[in-house]
């Protein structure tokens, strides 16, 4: 999708999270690098003051309002402190869904709010395409070696539009290469009024990506084939805003955003674990084995499982209650070993 014109981050009511809300659920509205409100809430641990918080990613046509959306949370929260967000185009946040490309922004709001908030170590977990934005976003957070030096304010942005580049030109001049290294190295603004002091970092502690595609495009199952008319038809966009409350922009990909099977080399050394149903009509198995083969990663194949899991119709459906063993399995794999925080 076209990419919009950078903007600066903060959160709308970041001195009120500095002042308590750790301790109690609270819902507020981040602005994302680009502009864009996304609506977001907090939910502590259950078991009181958490040094983790899990930042969950939600797939297309989801929002943080869909009882799914907040069963999953509400796994997660037995262990840890949970941030829940609509992505754009999705929910009570606004722009429009750009189906995994811009998306990266609404998590780095999200991880940054979570470090807002006094936790020192935030993982995400996304779902489908949130599934893809975790791999992206933990790729662009980081430099091969860990999280970039400094504050990373703006270089999210800036390796957004270089991913994109090197994507469609593989074979990109030198000089090209090295202007969009000068645009990362240059000096960021000083912090916004919102969120008072050095600005906390987007990049994720560890990283769990359930359900999602290797690569982009792909057509191989009816469900995918659906989904894409309803990404690139105009009638499809209408059932999309109309039938599944998602609003999706018309515009193609330009430049092509990386790959996830691409991004996945560049997150090491956070720790990475793929999850995905031997069962999921919409992405066969070698979606998540090259995702794995592509750099350090642990591989859980579910079995029975389908897509995403926790995306259930029924409230009294009986597997559910396999989805939230799942769901706390993967609680206990982000806490144990537990990585060193690197801190805000």
């Amino acid at each position: 999708m076209t990419s919009e014109p950078a903007g600066r981050f903060h959160t709308v009511d970041g001195s009120m999270a500095r002042s308590g809300s750790r301790y109690k659920t609270t819902r507020t509205t981040l602005i994302t690098a680009d502009g864009v409100r996304i609506d977001a809430e907090y939910r502590p641990s259950a078991e009181g003051t958490s040094a983790t918080a899990v930042v969950l990613a939600h797939g297309l046509t989801h929002s943080l309002d869909r009882p799914a959306v907040r069963r999953a949370a509400a796994v997660f929260a037995r262990r840890a402190a949970v941030v829940t967000f609509s992505f754009r185009g999705h929910g009570r946040s606004g722009g429009r869904s750009t189906v995994g490309d811009r998306e990266v922004l609404d998590l780095a709001a999200a991880v940054r709010w979570a470090r807002i908030l006094g936790h020192p170590r935030v993982v995400t977990v996304g779902f489908s395409m949130g599934g893809s934005v975790v791999l992206r976003h933990a790729a662009l957070s980081t430099d091969g070696r860990g999280p970039v030096a400094g504050t990373d304010r703006g270089r999210i942005e800036a390796r957004t539009a270089r991913e994109g580049a090197r994507a469609r030109f593989p074979a990109a001049t030198e000089a090209a290469t090295t202007a969009a290294e000068a645009v990362m190295a240059a000096p960021w603004p000083e912090p916004s009024a919102h969120a008072p002091g050095p600005e906390p970092s987007a990049h994720p502690d560890a990283v769990v990506s359930v359900s999602a595609p290797a690569r982009w495009y792909y057509r191989g199952t009816a469900p995918m084939r659906r989904l894409h008319w309803m990404i690139t038809h105009p009638l499809g966009r209408l059932v999309g805003r109309y039938g599944l409350r998602t609003r999706i922009q018309g515009r193609a990909w330009d430049p092509v955003p990386l790959s996830p099977v691409a991004a996945v080399p560049l997150i090491a050394p956070v720790p990475l674990l793929i999850v995905h149903g031997d069962r999921d009509p919409y992405f066969p198995l070698d979606h998540p084995r090259a995702l794995a083969a592509a750099g350090p990663a642990e591989l859980w194949i579910e079995p029975g499982m389908g897509h995403t899991s926790y995306a259930r119709k029924a409230s009294g459906d009986p597997r559910n209650a396999d989805d939230d063993r799942l769901f706390a399995r993967i609680a206990q794999w982000l806490a144990a070993p537990e990585p060193p925080a690197h801190g805000p």
